[in-house]
């Protein structure tokens, strides 16, 4: 029986040492998902480097690598170890995807953008022809008929207490910065809301009442959502996803999303600049609403995550410790934060490296935690300097108290505010480490 081993590998701290924690927050989606569309006759394991061990020794045919963020740099390490050892390599993820030509260097082939054909394709290849293409990109137009995920491939890993299920993918917009516009460039599919509700039960069945719905911005259709949350409401689960603000300007739906059992949501609010906002293609983020939306959002009962950037060319010194002001002062109970980072394949990339502005090409240094190229308005020195500053100020345990016991909100859900702290101290881990905060 031919074999394939998927590895999601994990990321290096700024000590060198490889990051490792006691269990998964939350698993992707997409091994347990190709190993839905790998044949019967196939052999299925997956390794999530974060909490496993990698058996370099395996006797897997395929091994299938994902590249995720900065992580892709220890995944090219595994990626030439298998290889040394005479084994296919297969590398995907969004990583690997926008980099095509430069992944192909340490793997066998690539599968770029979405895998639901392109896979299949190439494990035929493999049985048939015992050979591979070097790249495999085949486009997906519909995400109707996905297959159920293969979950229990995870069960005998820690897991905490929720599963992913899957309702959209890609986005409607293009802001400059964003890997999903790069990819996606504005398409935006949805699945069908009873396959997600299938899904959903298969979670619960499997003895979770926690999911999370992998969306970059489900609140974007408001009436498929409003079906979503009517079909939710019954199973009596909790869930968590991500969307924009904007879901605060619709009082019905908002309603509909807190009754279906949603209670945490994360936003990009990416700055408290308005012309901040407009740099990065965002214009349509009022910058002055995030303080009476992100108040609605908590008051309805929704736990408040949040992403923001800071190094667009109208931030300065003042702008970034303004930034911790307003995480304070809207008492954001599980902020993250990320230096504006021009990743190779995007819109950003393409302007900084014609308009000269790129301090580096050595792509192991973006990261999101230190800045590798000119702004506008403060030094690149300086920003990385305050980059941090804004990280040990928010994390620190006064902020973190602040934000978490100290905020009423959070009260009234007492198993998000025990959630709220322990992610709280999970990012304090890393960033007293100088690492940008792991959310495997």
């Amino acid at each position: 029986m031919p074999k394939i081993l998927f590895v999601q590998p994990t990321q290096y701290a700024s000590d060198g040492k490889l990051c490792k924690q006691n269990k998964i927050n939350l698993p992707s989606l997409a091994f347990p998902l190709l190993a839905a569309y790998t044949p019967r006759n196939w052999d299925v394991e997956i390794k999530i480097e974060v909490v496993d061990d990698i058996d370099f020794d395996t006797d897997a045919d395929i091994v299938g690598i994902g590249t995720m963020g900065h992580a892709i740099f220890r995944g090219i390490e595994i990626a030439q170890e298998f290889k040394k050892r005479g084994k296919t390599v297969v590398m995907g993820g969004y990583m690997s995807s926008i980099m095509p030509k430069e992944a192909i260097k340490y793997a066998d082939s690539i599968v770029i953008g979405d895998a639901e054909y392109a896979y299949p394709a190439m494990l035929k290849d493999f049985e048939e022809k015992g050979k591979l293409e070097p790249f495999y990109k085949i486009p997906v137009h519909s995400l109707a008929g996905l297959p159920l995920p293969r979950f229990e491939l995870l069960l005998d890993k820690p897991i905490g207490g929720m599963l992913p299920v899957q309702a959209g993918r890609g986005c409607p917009y293009n802001c400059s910065f964003c890997s999903i516009a790069c990819l996606y460039r504005g398409k935006y599919l949805f699945r069908p809301v009873d396959e997600v509700i299938r899904d959903i039960k298969a979670v619960k069945e499997l003895g979770f009442n926690r999911f999370y719905l992998i969306d970059d911005n489900i609140a974007s259709n408001p009436k498929y959502l409003k079906e979503l949350c009517e079909k939710i409401t019954p199973l009596k689960m909790h869930w968590a996803s991500q969307c924009t603000l904007r879901l605060a300007k619709q009082p019905e739906l908002l309603d509909m999303v807190v009754r279906s059992g949603c209670d945490l949501m994360s936003f990009g609010l990416e700055s408290i600049n308005q012309a901040a906002l407009d740099s990065v293609n965002k214009a349509w983020l009022k910058a002055a609403d995030h303080e009476k939306h992100l108040a609605t959002l908590s008051g309805s009962g929704i736990t408040l995550s949040t992403e923001m950037i800071v190094g667009t060319d109208e931030d300065t010194e003042a702008s970034i410790r303004a930034t911790y002001d307003f995480v304070n002062k809207t008492r954001i109970a599980i902020p993250r934060f990320y230096i504006l980072t021009p990743v190779p394949g995007t819109k950003l990339y393409r302007n900084y490296k014609k308009e000269g502005r790129l301090l580096t090409e050595d792509l192991r240094l973006f990261d999101g935690t230190r800045c590798v190229y000119q702004p506008k308005k403060i030094s690149a020195e300086k920003l990385t300097e305050l980059f941090w500053w804004l990280n040990r100020k928010v994390f620190s345990y006064s902020s973190i108290f602040h934000r978490t016991l100290f905020n009423k909100a959070l009260w009234k859900n007492p198993r998000n505010l025990l959630l709220a702290l322990a992610v709280n101290f999970h990012y304090r881990h890393y960033v007293k480490r100088r690492t940008v905060p792991n959310i495997y």
